[in-house]
């Protein structure tokens, strides 16, 4: 899919900025590139609202070059570089595509391989030994260079696992979007990952990943956006965008039973944690 089509299909204008958070947080996982706002505007538009940090995350080449660019001018931004896993099977050189994405690993605004991971709802049965062959080498270069491993993991929990324990996975792990119920967030706590929920805790059908998100601690806790996708409740189907991580957070509030801005600062010291310091 081009990159110029990814962020097709978002209805109707963008929602009104929410209520600023007490303290800030970060988004841990964002697509500036394809929400179709001026970069500069989307992220004066989060700290407005408390969301004084966005992780720009890659998902080919293409995306994972521009990225780099944008964390080297914007002191709030790191980036992420990656091959999304659907992607992975359409490639035509996919070895040399795993270089150009391990040439950018080693640049310092750079604080993550992914999303990388395994996808069973798009990708059909014939391509998935590439997509995991692709997932492995994404594992191997976030050790080798000592960045977080930023999973997407879509209908695909069990083979996640396998691939994650074979290979023996990063010292750390973010689970994107996290989509499981609670004995899978069990098992990835377990590990050591960590969990990121995004809009979609919020969705009138997502009792099981309220009930994921209830038992995650708050220190194996982020939150993201994965704009302009999975927009919070009450804007659901409409542009999603950093600023509107203070619904979420006030989700995962109401869902764990804690101080809003407890919350705030434990999500906000994960995201140093796992992504490093951002100036």
């Amino acid at each position: 899919m081009a990159r110029s089509s990814r962020g097709a299909g978002r209805e109707g204008d963008p929602p009104p900025a929410p209520e600023p958070l007490p303290l800030p947080v970060l988004d841990s996982h964002t697509h500036l590139d394809i929400v179709g706002i001026d970069s500069a505007v989307q992220i004066a538009a989060a700290e407005a609202v408390g969301v004084d940090r966005l992780v720009q995350v890659g998902v080919d080449v293409e995306s994972s070059r521009w990225g780099v660019r944008l964390a080297e001018e914007h002191p709030g931004v790191v980036a992420t570089v990656a091959l999304h896993p659907n992607d992975a099977p359409r490639l035509a050189d996919l070895d040399q595509a795993l270089r150009e994405i391990e040439s950018l690993a080693a640049h310092p605004r750079v604080r993550a391989i992914g999303e990388t991971g395994l996808d069973h709802f798009r990708t059909a049965e014939d391509g998935r030994a590439i997509q995991e062959r692709s997932f492995r080498e994404h594992i191997a270069i976030a050790k080798r260079y000592d960045r977080t491993l930023m999973i997407h993991d879509r209908d695909a929990h069990a083979d996640v696992l396998r691939v994650l324990d074979e290979e023996g996975a990063p010292d750390r792990v973010v689970m994107h979007c996290f989509s499981g119920d609670a004995d899978f967030a069990v098992e990835c706590l377990k590990r050591g990952f960590l969990l990121s929920f995004a809009g979609t805790v919020t969705f009138a059908n997502a009792r099981g990943l309220r009930d994921a998100a209830g038992l995650t601690p708050h220190e194996s806790m982020l939150v993201e956006t994965d704009a302009p996708f999975l927009t919070p409740m009450p804007y659901r189907g409409r542009p999603n965008g950093s600023y509107l991580i203070p619904l979420t957070v006030r989700a995962l509030a109401e869902i764990t039973g804690t101080d809003l801005a407890d919350l705030c600062s434990a999500i906000s010291a994960n995201g140093e944690r796992v992504f490093g310091p951002w100036r």
